[in-house]
């Protein structure tokens, strides 16, 4: 995760009330606009919970189309870094927000990818 948030990102910060989180921080509510499609999305950073990197994306009417997960990656996210949407044995979901989908990483273990031929 990247070390502070982008420009864009911090301008979006929600700032007063249940979310509000201090300026420079990883974590906190943010309002932003993926530039591509105009979508505007609601963008919670757990910042580093454990070893685990946490960002939640949604929008009011529908899910994060694949475009709006791709810029939220890009912007809480190096290059260098893979980051994981899971996909748990339903017995295990939980959905508390039913237009929001979830970036994840792990920071003590990488992810293992498959070969870049298979893929």
């Amino acid at each position: 995760m990247r070390d502070k948030p982008l420009p864009f990102i911090e301008y979006g910060r929600i700032l007063g009330g249940k979310w509000e989180s201090p300026l420079g921080a990883q974590y906190g509510a943010f309002t932003i606009r993926n530039p591509r499609n105009n979508h505007i999305l609601h963008v919670i950073s757990s910042g580093a919970l454990n070893e685990w990197e946490h960002v939640s994306v949604s929008r009011k009417t529908c899910c994060p189309t694949w475009d709006d997960m791709c810029f939220v990656k890009k912007a809480f996210w190096l290059p260098t870094e893979t980051v994981v949407q899971y996909h748990p044995p339903e017995s295990d979901y939980v959905n508390n927000h039913e237009n929001c989908l979830h970036l994840w990483r792990n920071t003590k273990h990488e992810f293992q990818l498959p070969p870049k031929e298979y893929v």
